[in-house]
């Protein structure tokens, strides 16, 4: 169910959409600020400056605002990570893999706070912000594995790009998270390396 269904009414006027907007704001401040469970919509509503009854009027419940604010942040994340994929579609392996290493953690590190809150406090479920990112980078990069003319057709693409997806996506959370006394570029080298070197398995020897 995307965020749109999730609301009581979707806005129409300005007046109504810069409310909506606000709301928002304020669920990411909160959930941020308070967590997951401590949130609630008499929170969302002051930090917004508005009444509780006025954010009734478009979200039934504080889980409704806070998957609006989760949607919103994995479709930014999808939205740059992709941008960063079709760039780099048709470059040598190693340039493309390093690209979106690169927009991928510069994805991450752009709000590491929510990030954290995400990761450890919201459900990994079938429907989560994370699984459904981590399906669509699964689609792209399967999408690359399977149009490589190179590829050894005995190794199913849809597996290798399941365990690429989230080994990188586990190092690179863990990195932005976790802060390790490692230099960035060399976290990216290193990635870059594993990746490259899995998938050049994959193919036929010339």
């Amino acid at each position: 169910m995307t965020g749109q269904q999730r609301m009581r009414r979707r806005p129409r006027q300005p007046r109504s959409r810069e409310m909506v907007e606000r709301l928002v704001a304020a669920g990411r401040d909160v959930l941020v600020e308070r967590g997951y469970d401590a949130a609630t919509t008499n929170h969302i509503a002051a930090a917004a400056g508005v009444s509780p009854g006025s954010l009734y009027q478009y979200f039934p419940d504080k889980t409704a605002v806070l998957a609006e604010v989760l949607d919103r942040y994995s479709a930014d994340l999808v939205a740059r990570v992709s941008r960063a994929f079709l760039r780099a579609l048709g470059a040598p392996t190693r340039e493309a893999v390093r690209a979106t290493v690169t927009a991928l953690l510069d994805a991450y590190e752009t709000n590491p706070a929510l990030l954290r809150v995400l990761v450890e406090q919201v459900p990994r479920t079938h429907d989560s912000a994370r699984a459904t990112f981590a399906r669509r980078m699964d689609d792209m990069l399967t999408a690359a594995i399977l149009s490589d003319p190179a590829r050894d057709p005995a190794r199913p693409g849809e597996a290798a790009a399941w365990i690429l997806v989230r080994t990188v996506e586990h190092v690179s959370i863990s990195y932005v998270l976790e802060r390790p006394p490692l230099d960035r570029d060399t976290v990216v080298d290193e990635l870059t390396e594993l990746i490259t070197g899995y998938l050049d398995r994959g193919r036929r020897s010339a």
